[in-house]
């Protein structure tokens, strides 16, 4: 599996994102730019350039039409794909942690991060897609944090836009209502399988075909796979490092997850000292089964790409790595797997007279 590197941020990633089709990429980092990259060859098609910050956020359309970023400048923009031209700026109160187009790109959700006498919130904007320059400068809504609750660190939409998924500081995982904003309850999901101190969800990523369940990252070294509507906890992956992003593959029973030793507390940069690798595990029998290595840092962000057929890494090194799977990647199973399929295939075989 012969990663094509990617080269174009000077500082480290903080999201990677395919579109829809998963034919473009888009790319983040912490310095202030957002590149469009074609996500078969790595040839890159364009920077969207404006911001005077980190860009802590990146969300395309699921039409490929509009991209949102949000940034530490305490703005939110929106830019034209096609031409990347910024159309719209929404000001915000402080540092905007992540933004997500609503599954039928009505809405947009950012996060505004506690800090600076900020409260914290997540806001939604109602997207004008008759004139992309004429936007309602207000949220439709804010969903405040709650008193009895530590500051949101990510969300996304679930259940086709009914619901609102925010993962917080402490570990735990909340759920509201995706039109009214109204909190329907929550689960502690890091900070319960070990002793680590530190528990902020960092990453939340749901299933591609129908957002009914999602994986969440932690800096408690541990993912966890969570179902929407009953919100039990379904499966628990165990690694031996912080983790700072974890997707779930669109066909294959596999959940990837990265991250990895800060920089600051590891005496080496080599990847098997500071545990930078991609770490596969299957999504039912949740054993590692594979990592990929790469990085000279720890892994900020994964995506896989909609068709299931790679995946792409960014990382604190700065670069990007996309992935397209081997055969073996495809033909991997469990004994267990293969004797289930192997006995599906012998029952719908028709019976001989």
């Amino acid at each position: 599996m012969r990663p094509i590197k990617l080269m174009g941020h000077q500082r480290s990633l903080t999201q990677v994102k395919f579109n829809r089709e998963g034919d473009i990429l888009f790319s983040v980092a912490k310095d202030s730019l957002a590149l469009i990259w074609y996500s078969s060859n790595g040839e890159r098609l364009g920077t969207l350039e404006g911001h005077k910050g980190t860009i802590w956020s990146i969300d395309v359309d699921s039409k490929t039409q509009l991209c949102a970023t949000g940034s530490a400048d305490l703005s939110i923009r929106l830019w034209n794909v096609q031409t990347g031209e910024n159309v719209f700026q929404w000001e915000a109160a402080s540092p905007v942690r992540r933004v997500a187009f609503s599954p039928d790109n009505s809405k947009l959700l950012a996060i505004n991060d506690k800090v600076m006498g900020s409260k914290g919130a997540i806001s939604l904007y109602d997207i004008n897609y008759d004139n992309v320059h004429d936007q309602k400068v207000e949220p439709s809504l804010v969903i405040e944090t709650r008193p009895d609750a530590t500051k949101v660190t990510v969300a996304g939409w679930a259940a086709e836009g009914k619901y609102i998924i925010a993962g917080h500081e402490d570990g735990y995982v909340s759920k509201y209502d995706g039109v009214t904003g109204e909190f329907i309850q929550t689960v502690q999901a890091h900070g319960i399988h070990n002793e680590e101190k530190v528990v902020s969800v960092t990453d939340i990523q749901f299933a591609h075909d129908d957002k009914l369940y999602f994986i969440t990252a932690s800096k408690d070294k541990n993912a966890t796979l969570i179902d929407v509507d009953t919100f039990e906890i379904l499966k628990v992956y165990k690694a031996d490092a912080p983790m700072n992003t974890a997707a779930i593959t669109p066909k294959k029973n596999f959940v990837i997850l990265g991250g990895g030793q800060e920089a600051r507390n590891v005496t080496t940069t080599s990847e098997s000292q500071g545990k930078f690798e991609a770490r596969f595990y299957h999504k039912i029998f949740m054993d590692e089964i594979g990592r990929v290595k790469g990085h000279f840092g720890p892994l900020n962000t994964v995506a896989v790409h909609p068709d299931d057929i790679g995946y792409v890494s960014g990382g604190e090194d700065g670069f990007i790595r996309v992935h397209y799977y081997d055969k073996s990647y495809f033909d991997f199973e469990f004994d267990a797997e293969r004797t289930e399929r192997v006995m599906a295939q012998s029952q719908s075989r028709p019976q001989e007279a």
